[in-house]
């Protein structure tokens, strides 16, 4: 990696954990989320409005930016590529999210009365309901091939969708230190799923 000398030093410091990273440097990560946590998470909370959605996207945007680190290029400042990655992230799922939740209230009243919006049965046909059973039986099969504590905070987190302060206090650990065993949960069960579909 080429160090840009229009960098501030911060952004050069950023490049040399960068590249201690993609050597394996589990500290320099941890440096990485440490330095922009916060403020990514802030930036997410301001676009999405939701404490637990920025936190999910948060660990979202460093999963992503962690596993292609490999592609970072220092022509641009790691700060300004992580919060292309972040907010990009964060765009798709609202579009999801806008594409799953169209209120009733929404339909615009013209001339001739309501504007017709097709509003999707939320039911699932019987056969979509099967594969969704199949779909999480597959997951908790995998989520079982976790160490006890990852597998707790991945079923608690995701199964029986608790927020992670109930979490922090179901456990009986520091909230900072679920996020970042979440995090790793998270990372972990992209790789089993990553070497079961290879």
């Amino acid at each position: 990696m080429v160090k840009n000398e229009h960098f501030s030093s911060k952004a050069k410091q950023d490049i040399v954990l960068v590249e201690q990273a993609l050597k394996g440097d589990q500290k320099a990560y941890a440096l990485l989320l440490k330095k922009y946590r916060d403020t990514i998470y802030y930036m997410l909370l301001k676009m999405v409005k939701n404490q637990n959605d920025a936190d999910d996207l948060t660990i979202e945007a460093f999963g992503k930016a962690f596993r292609n680190l490999s592609q970072y290029t220092s022509e641009y400042a790691f700060s300004t590529w992580l919060f292309r990655i972040a907010s990009n992230n964060c765009i798709d799922f609202l579009r999801k999210k806008r594409a799953i939740t169209i209120p009733i209230d929404t339909a615009a009243e013209s001339d001739e009365g309501y504007s017709g919006i097709v509003i999707q049965a939320t039911d699932l046909n019987p056969e979509e309901h099967m594969i969704k059973n199949q779909k999480t039986e597959e997951l908790m099969e995998i989520v079982q091939q976790l160490k006890p504590r990852y597998r707790q905070l991945i079923e608690l987190r995701y199964f029986k969708e608790l927020a992670y302060e109930e979490i922090a206090q179901h456990m009986q650990l520091p909230l900072g230190t679920v996020k970042a065993q979440l995090f790793r949960a998270r990372e972990l069960l992209t790789n089993i799923m990553k070497k079961d579909t290879d």
